[in-house]
């Protein structure tokens, strides 16, 4: 099996990608594949034109851009998002990445006349977000509560997509990063089940 981690954030080398890498490393342990789509290093244009209005209006087809990144979504059975917290939410580069990509007529249909259907039921979605605040404050304001609202729900569920695992990494800017890269590459390990190939090989 085989994931996409989509990672958001402008440095390389920062814990954001380092996380992103974990993730990977995790899921190749055991036994899987997986694709990274760097957001920044790769340029994505997150602007919600009138070109994409139209696509969203069934009224033209995707623009190339956008057909890419839907065709790789489609080779993977997993999506995991990786990106910083700003402003209590994700940062617009992967916002906009996901406001044209999950367009009407491949993530769902919907019409006055047909309703909605939902188009990604297969597909399941692991959210990690690397917070520079504790824990405490995040739960004080109910930010768990808003993230599964706005992203789960909000986003996801109305594509019929699962999200299995929502992981907020707190404290980032003042902890021992060790500890964030462990549980990412734990999420990761525990993505798919571990492959046949690998549990062999193990066993020998």
């Amino acid at each position: 099996m085989r994931a996409l981690i989509v990672v958001s954030h402008p440095e390389p080398g920062s814990l954001t990608h380092g996380v992103a890498r974990r993730v990977g490393q995790g899921i190749a342990s055991a036994g899987h594949g997986f694709e990274v789509a760097d957001l920044a290093a790769e340029r994505f244009d997150p602007r919600f034109t009138v070109a994409d209005l139209a696509v969203h209006r069934t009224q033209a087809s995707p623009p190339p851009d956008v057909l890419g990144e839907q065709a790789r979504i489609d080779r993977h059975q997993a999506l995991v998002l990786v990106y910083p917290v700003y402003w209590w939410s994700m940062p617009g580069l992967m916002k906009g990445w996901i406001d044209r990509v999950f367009s009407n007529g491949w993530a769902f249909d919907f019409s006055s006349q047909g309703g909605l259907v939902k188009k990604l039921r297969h597909l399941q979605v692991h959210l990690l977000g690397v917070a520079g605040a504790d824990a405490p404050t995040y739960a004080r304001h109910g930010y768990a509560d808003a993230m599964k609202t706005q992203i789960d729900h909000g986003i996801f569920d109305y594509c019929g997509a699962r999200v299995l695992s929502s992981t907020l990494l707190a404290d980032s800017e003042v902890q021992d990063p060790a500890a964030h890269l462990e549980t990412a590459q734990a999420i990761g390990r525990t993505l798919f089940p571990i492959s046949a190939e690998r549990e062999a090989a193990m066993a020998e």
